[in-house]
């Protein structure tokens, strides 16, 4: 009985460890940390499909999203501090429930224009200066084997996929590359967008394959989003794998572990 008795008490103790760990780890991932895998590759090439990071929950505050499965009994932000223009931001569809990566361009109040690919922010066109080629191999990239656009297409399985990449600097000095495919992309050319008060418009720094906020949610795309939907900053890459799966190890980039998001 003694036995039985230390035995029961053994598997209580276990149960209530693991009920512990659980919870520190739910406390932990809804006021801190959210981890973040990239999907797709409308990112390129500040974060390539396969990147992993930790979304800094802390930067803008609190809202519903906060919490898994939007659980937190908050309405707006608590806590709440704005993003900056050029900031790196998880933040949830505001009609379809999933989460997205992209760059913040527009503040509230601002007006946002593409002519011709390039970016116009209050009636200024931003600056730009060419870079060397973005180049990868045209293979299946990722858990969704997605295929990467190329400009120079067509281009054989294998090959080398040419996207024109250039360094584009905000009206607040902040300095990222964005890639450009196509010359005449369908979001090349916009009207001017205003961005209403509390909310933000997006882009994804691969120009020519990135769903975002040049795209109106009537139409189907993103459209603006208001600041009640922002998760959470990425600041910094943790890990990053090319391959279909983890366990693929030789697909690990190392040169990409630990690196900052600018």
């Amino acid at each position: 009985m003694v036995a039985k008795a230390k035995n029961n008490d053994s598997i209580w103790e276990t149960v209530k460890t693991v009920i512990s760990a659980l919870i520190i780890a739910g406390i932990f991932r809804t006021l801190f940390f959210q981890p973040f895998w990239i999907p797709s590759g409308s990112m390129k090439d500040t974060l390539l499909i396969g990147d992993f990071l930790f979304v800094n929950k802390m930067a803008y505050g609190y809202a519903a999203v906060s919490c898994p499965f939007s659980m937190c009994p908050i309405s707006g932000r608590l806590l709440g501090s704005d993003p900056e223009r050029g900031d790196v931001v998880v933040f949830r569809h505001p009609t379809r429930g999933v989460d997205f990566i992209k760059r913040v361009i527009g503040l509230p109040g601002d007006r946002i224009q593409m002519v011709d690919g390039k970016l116009i922010i209050n009636g200024e066109p931003v600056k730009y200066e060419q870079q060397p080629d973005f180049v990868e191999p045209k293979l299946p990239q990722g858990g969704q084997e997605l295929v990467p656009r190329c400009a120079n297409d067509p281009v054989p399985e294998g090959g080398d996929c040419i996207k024109l990449r250039y360094t584009e600097t905000l009206p607040n000095g902040v300095s990222h590359d964005v890639l450009d495919i196509s010359p005449d992309w369908i979001a090349d050319n916009t009207p001017v967008f205003t961005v209403p008060e509390g909310q933000y418009f997006f882009m994804g720094d691969n120009r020519d394959n990135s769903e975002d906020s040049r795209f109106p949610v009537a139409t189907g795309g993103l459209g603006f989003v208001p600041a009640e939907y922002l998760i959470g900053r990425a600041d910094r890459i943790m890990f990053s794998s090319a391959g279909k799966s983890l366990l693929y190890f030789w697909t690990w980039r190392g040169d990409r572990f630990f690196k900052a998001i600018h």
